[in-house]
């Protein structure tokens, strides 16, 4: 990364906390205590920021400077809550349409989501805290700047938001291999939330469990599955595709 998406030491990392600035990622050395330690890690605590714990060399190599055992990546966004949004697509009068990534950690994979979801009006893209791509400056690049509008929610559990989503009237569509029904068949006219699964363990068994639809993309070649972000666009598209012709069946 560029300097410009960390900073680095204690106090640093502590104001720029209370400064609202968003951690993408944190990490502390392993054996680091004190007092002014613990006021770091009740900050963490309160904030729900990622931490990590690492050794002392991992930090050396990130920067030579007196980092003090702590290093804090800025994220290039402000990150939402499903919570808060979910409430507002309603407000809107528009029919709610949302992106869950379960696993995707490729930033260009999901800077490349994230430029297709602007296009066709998704509301929201959900990832996990954890084992999901950073919003970084590859990411926001690859998005050609999609990723500085589009709401992001960043949640502690997958399941629990697409639990979530449920609960408020979302049908939820898992794009899945693992199926005999087409994209095609399923329908995407009301409040729908599609899931996507990383290219090599795909979507999480907890996360399908609680999915209403799986649906897969015709296959004709000799490779058995499409890149992530090329089949997370052709769902999205078929959202927009059926969601189009309604529109003009009702004109």
């Amino acid at each position: 990364m560029d300097n410009k998406d960390f900073i680095f030491g204690i106090r640093s990392v502590i104001e720029a906390i209370e400064a609202g600035k968003q951690i993408d990622k944190l990490l502390i050395r392993k054996d680091l205590h004190g007092a002014l330690a613990e006021e770091l890690l009740a900050l963490v605590r309160q904030h729900r920021i990622v931490a990590q714990r690492v050794p002392a060399e991992r930090l050396d190599r990130i920067t030579r400077k007196n980092h003090q055992g702590v290093v804090a990546y800025i994220s290039a966004v402000t990150y939402y809550r499903l919570e808060q949004l979910v409430p507002q697509f309603y407000e809107d009068g528009i029919t709610p349409f949302v992106m869950v990534l379960d696993g995707i950690t490729d930033v260009r994979n999901f800077g490349a989501i994230a430029r297709t979801a602007d296009c066709c009006g998704v509301g929201a893209i959900v990832i996990a805290e954890r084992g999901s791509a950073s919003v970084n400056a590859d990411a926001v690049k690859t998005s050609a700047g999609a990723l500085m509008t589009l709401p992001v929610c960043r949640e502690r559990s997958i399941a629990g938001a697409v639990k979530f989503l449920k609960d408020n009237g979302y049908q939820i569509v898992a794009a899945t291999e693992k199926t005999d029904e087409l994209y095609t068949s399923a329908r995407y006219d009301g409040p729908v939330a599609i899931v996507m699964g990383a290219e090599d363990t795909g979507i999480s068994t907890e996360v399908m469990a609680l999915c209403d639809t799986r649906v897969a993309i015709p296959m004709f070649g000799r490779i058995g599955s499409l890149n992530v972000s090329v089949a997370a666009g052709v769902m999205m598209y078929e959202v927009v595709r059926q969601r189009l012709q309604a529109d003009m069946a009702v004109d």
